[in-house]
């Protein structure tokens, strides 16, 4: 059987909001061709080599879908006619798990979760029907994840050659209360324009995401390169070869930084413990300096790069407290930091005003259910 993406070369990525245009720029700077914005996600084409790269390096992409087919779907039963008629076998063993993953809309089947379960009723029939055998269902970490997308009563099945979310790095071994996402870090390491020349500092670090994701950036390691295995591995047609040649020019660009060009620190020594061991399970993390410190007994940084994603009152509990401490954070940034620039993720955009200074621009970007805010201050 022939799949739609091989057919039209054409994949789907899905992205938060807010992180489209850094989507579509990571994408065209990997070699992605006629890249298109559209609901919930890019649009795009790329050969073999081109799906493992963008998989493999793009920072701010949730997960990449491979269709494999698209139908007609009036209701339950032509989804599961449809789903039932791919030689499911071909794909991937019956050993393997798999999870489905589905969403609904304007469509007659209204329920995305009723969805999901007919189309894993005809995966498993398939092979029942072949093999006398079905595999198992894991929901949490399976082999293989499927997507189902029905709207206007058109489905589109795919496949996740992503393998789950592309913002689990692995480097997070602990977190801490409401941790920032991978991928929206990322996007605020790239919006900063930081590129490993100046000295880069997180005053409230917390579990060290920010960092981890700027060693990422600046020592050119790729967002993958801590995964175990990639969904594209399971597409009827993956080069084994050709991904081993990607992965390997990939993993030639990677370089130290000069230690102490990344830096960061926290108040709480739990945190900073748990930001030492996740930024040194990444190449070169051992040149993160981290200390725990309060910023307000910190020199501060000038003509560096300052990221930051300050306590908010969802995750302290204390809304007044937090404003006192937006506003002694702005005073370090007015009388520490000269000549640098600061990128601070405000989870309640009502802390904004607290800071004291005039923002250079504000740009709209989720961390899962938060509608935040990323300002850039420029210090003079």
């Amino acid at each position: 059987m022939t799949y739609l993406y091989q057919k039209t070369n054409r994949f789907f990525a899905q992205v938060s909001t807010g992180m489209e245009e850094s989507g579509v720029a990571e994408l065209s700077e990997l070699g992605a061709k006629q890249v298109e914005p559209a609901f919930r996600g890019i649009h795009f084409r790329a050969d073999h080599a081109g799906l493992y790269r963008a998989n493999y390096l793009a920072r701010t992409l949730t997960r990449i879908l491979a269709p494999l087919k698209t139908f007609r779907c009036p209701d339950p039963d032509a989804l599961y006619r449809e789903a039932r008629a791919v030689p499911w076998p071909e794909i991937f063993s019956v050993d393997r798990t798999f999870a489905v993953f589905a969403n609904v809309s304007h469509s007659n089947i209204t329920h995305s979760q009723f969805a999901g379960l007919r189309l894993k009723d005809a995966v498993v029939d398939r092979f029942r029907q072949e093999l006398n055998r079905r595999p198992n269902i894991d929901p949490r970490n399976p082999d293989l994840w499927l997507n189902l997308h029905i709207h206007k009563n058109t489905a589109t099945l795919s496949l996740d050659a992503s393998g789950g979310s592309l913002h689990r790095r692995g480097y997070r071994l602990n977190a801490l209360e409401a941790p920032m996402q991978e991928t929206l870090a990322a996007a605020i390491i790239r919006l900063s324009e930081w590129n490993g020349g100046r000295p880069l500092y997180d005053p409230m670090c917390g579990a060290g995401t920010l960092l981890c994701e700027g060693l990422m950036h600046g020592a050119r390691i790729p967002a993958g390169f801590l995964r175990p295995r990639f969904g594209f591995q399971f597409l009827p047609d993956f080069d084994e070869t050709l991904w081993q040649a990607v992965k390997k020019e990939a993993d030639q660009e990677i370089h130290p930084l000069p230690p102490g060009r990344i830096q960061g620190s926290d108040a709480s020594h739990r945190a900073v413990d748990i930001a030492l061991e996740n930024t040194r399970t990444l190449p070169h993390g051992e040149r993160v300096r981290i200390t725990p410190a309060r910023f307000q007994d910190m020199s501060g940084l000038e003509d560096g790069v300052l990221v930051c994603n300050p306590p908010y009152g969802v995750r302290m509990g204390d809304k007044p407290a937090v404003g006192d401490l937006i506003a002694a954070f702005g005073d370090f940034l007015k009388q520490r930091c000269k000549g640098s620039a600061a990128f601070l993720y405000f989870g309640d955009r009502e802390l904004i005003k607290r800071v004291g200074l005039k923002p250079a621009w504000k740009k709209p970007l989720r961390n899962g259910p938060l509608d935040g805010r990323l300002v850039k201050y420029e210090l003079y």
